[in-house]
Order: C-alpha cells, then sequence, then structure tokens
C-alpha cells in the first residue's frame, strides 16, 4: 500500500531510484538476520548505491537539493526497510526446507496475503461484492496489475530459491533505466545529468 502513496511525492524514475534502497536494507538485514557475512565488495556496491539514490535526486534548477520532499524521503526508507525485511525472511523460510517443491512453498506463503485480503473484503466492500461482484470495476489495466504482480511473485520465488535476496534486488533495481526511458516517452520526464550518473 505504502508503494501507492509514494507516488504522490516521487514521479516513477524517482521511485525507480529509492525503491534501491531497500539493497542496502536488505545488506543489513541479511547480515543480522541470516548471520551471512557480505564481502568488502558487496559493501562498496551498497554505498556507491546509495550515492547513485541520492545523486539521482539532485535538482540543478531549483535551490531544494533533492527533488524529493521531506514524506518523499521517510515513506521511501520505511518502505526500504519493510521490503528488506520481507525478503530476507522470506529467504529464510524457502531456503529453510530446499527439497519442498516451490509451489507448495508458493502456496503457503501466499496464503497470509489472501486471508488479509479476505477479511479486508469483508469489512470494507461487503455489500459491494454481493450487490456487484467480484469482478466489477476491473479494468483491462486492473487485470494487467494483478498478472504482473502474480508473475513477478513467482518470479521472486524462483530467484529466493535458487539464488538470494542480494542477487533480487540487484536485479530488481536494473528496472530503473527502463522506467527513465519509458517516462521519457510517457509522461515528458527530462533525464537530467544527475539522474544519468546516479541510475548507472
Amino acid at each position: 500500500m505504502l508503494q501507492y502513496y509514494i507516488f504522490a511525492y516521487v514521479d516513477a524514475p524517482g521511485y525507480q531510484i529509492l525503491k534501491n534502497l531497500n539493497i542496502i536494507s536488505t545488506g543489513v538485514l541479511y547480515r543480522i538476520i541470516l548471520k551471512k557475512k557480505l564481502s568488502d565488495i558487496q559493501w562498496a556496491a551498497f554505498i556507491l548505491l546509495c550515492a547513485g539514490c541520492t545523486t539521482a535526486q539532485l535538482n540543478s534548477r531549483s535551490d531544494h537539493v533533492l527533488q524529493t520532499s521531506l514524506p518523499g524521503w521517510i515513506m521511501a526508507i520505511v518502505m526500504a526497510l519493510l521490503s528488506g525485511f520481507a525478503g530476507v525472511y522470506t529467504e529464510a523460510i524457502i531456503k529453510k526446507r530446499p527439497s519442498r517443491n516451490i509451489n507448495v512453498q508458493n502456496f503457503w506463503l501466499y496464503i497470509f496475503g489472501m486471508a488479509f485480503n479476505a477479511i479486508a473484503i469483508l469489512i470494507q466492500d461487503f455489500n459491494a461484492v454481493m450487490n456487484k461482484g467480484f469482478f466489477h470495476g476491473y479494468s483491462i489495466i486492473t487485470t494487467l496489475m494483478i498478472l504482473n504482480h502474480a508473475l513477478s511473485g513467482i518470479a521472486v520465488s524462483m530467484v529466493m530459491k535458487y539464488a538470494d535476496n542480494i542477487v533480487k534486488v540487484y536485479s530488481t533495481s536494473v528496472a530503473m533505466l527502463l522506467t527513465a526511458v519509458v517516462s521519457v516517452f510517457l509522461f515528458g520526464f527530462n533525464l537530467t545529468l544527475a539522474f544519468f550518473l546516479g541510475a548507472t
């Protein structure tokens, strides 16, 4: 839910940059929770990424140092901590029983989300669902978003089972350049030197 609120303060390419703060939180939590030591090169990469996140937010056309407001930064940091913890905890659960089928593991991981969503529907939208049906108001965009999140979840669980969280967050961060390019055409986003240096 926090991902949707953050867009009130951050544009799409800036969001992709700030989202990479979860690499740093993942690295720290990876060390604390899973007790896995990261190499000096990995820690240096985390620091460089943090510097890149900050550099990409610089705005030379304004007297404000950062394009993102304080609420945007706070939400990004909270989101990074929650995302990092969720990723590390999920990896711990998946690797706890390596012989278990990935589909069975996915079922047990996602059943909690299904339960919480069912409770939310009962509390907030019960009458609307009973009168108009569960899928009332769904558009093609809604359906594509659901499909995208479902496929992303399956891909993430595969990465968690056969690689680790560090690989997952770095592969996710590759999407930021694609997001910036698409935003140029869709939203008229201006690629600045600071953003380019921070993104690369």
